[in-house]
């Protein structure tokens, strides 16, 4: 056995598919050795951990930063916890009142409620802007998002005190005509943390199903307009360069969009025109779920005529607008050190959410909004579905290249030319700082 052959560690016991995808990406790369478990202190050769991660030893990552590589940086909750990346653009706006994120971000309040009859008391502190906005304007809704949930857990739409008193003696399993079917509750008691955000009730309207995945046209006049939203894969590698994957996925909501109401003779709000997340759609399989370049030549269904198809021309633009957001997201999170430290010996992989905002009748160049929801690490790529399965071995592919090649190598001059704004390998470099603290 070579001794100087670099280790790497591949641990992913709960995302076969990630597991799969890491090891096919590693297959081509000679002289390295795979092993289920760290090999005790101290290290023989370079060690890289593409792990989950609760798998990485964080401190080898910190103490070790020329020997090691990680596949996830250690303190990054400024961005993947709701209510803390609230705060962050929050205090990252105040700062730089010009950024994109100031129209980009929807208004968000960041709360602790551990029980409904707390709420008393924020309406007249916290939710002292929200109150009188409710008051003054019913016809405004709202939705609210555990800060620590994931997979649409705990998302609820309100346009009064009353209703969102209502919703958290739901999740205090205090109501009673709570619905144990529900596979959206949430408990106060586990969740304490959550943001409250203007609902945007203007989404691009799309049906997925004008073109089927067998190749069917629908006739236009059958056409439904469904609310997606977008779902990217941005790596951030070292201290710091963003990278946007730019196969893009649209995932749909099950029903037609309306806008919210109540139910007549019934307090709750139906939420599946609304949620679109594939985690709460299994039952569905892949058919919610396409490329944003497959969507290309559909129609408009949120201007009410449907006489305008989707361009590539449009796409450009709203990825523009993705590009630019990232970029500011992530220079919002490196001033915030507490919760979010880049690492030079550090990447990471996370699923990023947006929704666009349709403006039918407004000038070319603002006739969309993009909006970030939120983002996650680890993203379950696994609900992509086998159909779009190629894109992700691409990106993991795309990822070896761009971070663990030049760990294993040393070096690698064509990713240190790779200039902003420029796209290899289907990925487009957004951000490329040097945070100041953080050379190896």
């Amino acid at each position: 056995m070579n001794d100087s052959r670099p280790i790497v560690l591949v641990s992913w016991p709960s995302a076969p598919l990630t597991d799969s995808l890491v090891r096919q990406a590693l297959a081509d790369i000679e002289s390295i050795e795979l092993v289920s478990s760290i090999p005790p202190p101290p290290l023989r050769s370079k060690l890289l951990q593409w792990a989950t991660y609760d798998n990485i030893d964080h401190s080898l990552t910190v103490s070790e930063p020329r020997r090691v590589l990680s596949s996830s940086y250690t303190i990054r909750k400024a961005i993947i916890r709701k209510h803390f990346l609230a705060r962050c653009i929050h205090a990252y706006l105040l700062k730089h009142p010009e950024s994109v994120l100031l129209k980009s971000v929807p208004q968000t309040w960041d709360i602790e409620v551990s029980c409904a009859d707390e709420l008393d008391e924020l309406w007249s502190d916290e939710l002292w802007e929200l109150g009188n906005e409710l008051d003054a304007a019913p016809q405004k809704w709202y939705i609210l998002k555990p800060g620590m949930a994931d997979r649409g857990m705990g998302i609820r739409l309100f346009n009064s005190k009353d209703t969102l008193y209502k919703i958290f003696e739901e999740f205090d399993g205090c109501s009673d005509d709570e619905d144990e079917d529900d596979n959206t509750l949430v408990l106060t008691s586990q969740l304490r943390h959550f943001v409250i955000q203007e609902y945007i009730t203007t989404p691009l309207l799309l049906d997925p199903n004008e073109v089927s995945l067998s190749g069917v046209i629908k006739p236009q006049n059958e056409l439904k307009g469904h609310k997606f939203h977008l779902r990217t894969y941005v790596l951030a590698s070292g201290a710091l360069t963003v990278y946007m994957y730019k196969r893009i996925l649209a995932l749909f909501s099950c029903e037609p969009y309306c806008l919210p109401k109540h139910a007549e003779h019934d307090s709750r709000l139906s939420l599946t025109p609304h949620l679109t997340n594939t985690s709460l759609q299994i039952h569905r399989g892949e058919e919610g779920v396409r490329l944003l370049d497959e969507m290309c030549g559909n129609h408009f269904l949120s201007d009410g005529v449907g006489s305008r198809t989707f361009t590539e021309e449009d796409i450009g633009d709203i990825q523009r607008q993705m590009v630019q957001i990232l970029a500011e997201v992530f220079k919002a999170a490196i001033v915030q050190p507490v919760h979010f430290q880049s690492l030079p010996n550090a990447f990471e992989l996370y699923g990023i959410d947006f929704l666009v905002s349709h403006i039918p009748y407004g000038p070319h160049s603002a006739r969309f909004q993009v909006n970030i929801l939120e983002i996650n690490a680890e993203p379950a790529i696994e609900l992509t579905g086998p159909r779009l399965t190629w894109i992700l071995k691409d990106l993991f592919v795309a990822i070896k290249t761009v971070c663990v090649e030049p760990f294993i190598r040393g070096s690698d001059d064509k990713i240190d030319s790779w200039k902003v704004g420029e796209v290899r390998y289907m990925m487009q470099k957004c951000l490329d700082i040097q945070v100041h603290g953080a050379r190896s």
